[in-house]
């Protein structure tokens, strides 16, 4: 059973309209109206209150076909937004340089259709039992860049820290009580014989005077001496 509703001239560009619409085609009309209430768009709201319709819509018509229908069921088949007219302003508005433009308004419309049929296993319309095992494979198979980093980093440091220990042992290693058994050098001592005759040493006495021409001096004293 499908039931469709409209919104006609809804201000704003089409364009923006359909920004809003890609997020909840597809979903179902729970999820729709959970997307559209935290969504931060001026076209959000003309959306919900068209989605909003089309579900009274499948309700009156499930009633008149006397066919039960849950609405929970409903799903979002179709939604697009087609260009509406576009209101041109007499009144100009102001442009940089002293220029003006000319001032337009511009309108949609919203087409929502809604189906009670099985949605088609798609892209779009997986399970969240699907998606959760995915991510989680996804996530187990690759690390984000931070992760990542920071193993690169765990590992660097350990292969600084072993390196740094193998250091210290290479400088300092270890000495066996062994190795410290060195043999004393043993001092030699050498014996002076006591019998040895002692040689007088001659000193020169003070008295003589060694400058030159001191035996000149002495010869002319002794030779006035006898002349006396």
């Amino acid at each position: 059973m499908e039931a469709k509703a409209s919104a006609k001239y809804i201000r704003g560009s089409a364009q923006k309209a359909r920004l809003v619409v890609d997020l909840v085609r597809g979903k179902t009309v729970n999820q729709a109206l959970a997307t559209l209430q935290f969504t931060n768009k001026r076209a959000a709201d003309p959306v919900e209150a068209c989605v909003r319709s089309a579900i009274a819509n499948a309700t009156e018509t499930a009633e008149r076909a006397n066919i039960a229908v849950d609405p929970d069921d409903l799903w979002i088949k179709e939604a697009f937004v087609d260009k509406g007219p576009t209101k041109s302003r007499f009144r100009t508005r102001p442009a940089p340089q002293g220029r003006a433009f000319r001032e337009r308004r511009h309108f949609c419309h919203i087409t929502i259709k809604l189906s009670s049929d099985e949605r088609p296993t798609t892209k779009r319309s997986v399970n969240d039992g699907d998606a959760t095992a995915r991510r989680s494979a996804r996530k187990s198979v690759t690390t984000s860049p931070r992760e990542r980093a920071g193993e690169s980093a765990t590992s660097t440091a350990a292969t600084t820290a072993t390196v740094s220990e193998a250091a210290v042992v290479e400088q300092e290693p270890i000495v066996t009580p062994t190795e410290n058994l060195e043999p004393t050098p043993m001092s030699v001592q050498t014996e002076v014989p006591t019998d040895a005759p002692t040689v007088p040493t001659e000193t020169p006495s003070s008295d003589v005077d060694t400058t030159p021409g001191a035996d000149a001096t002495t010869e002319k004293k002794t030779e006035d001496k006898t002349e006396e």
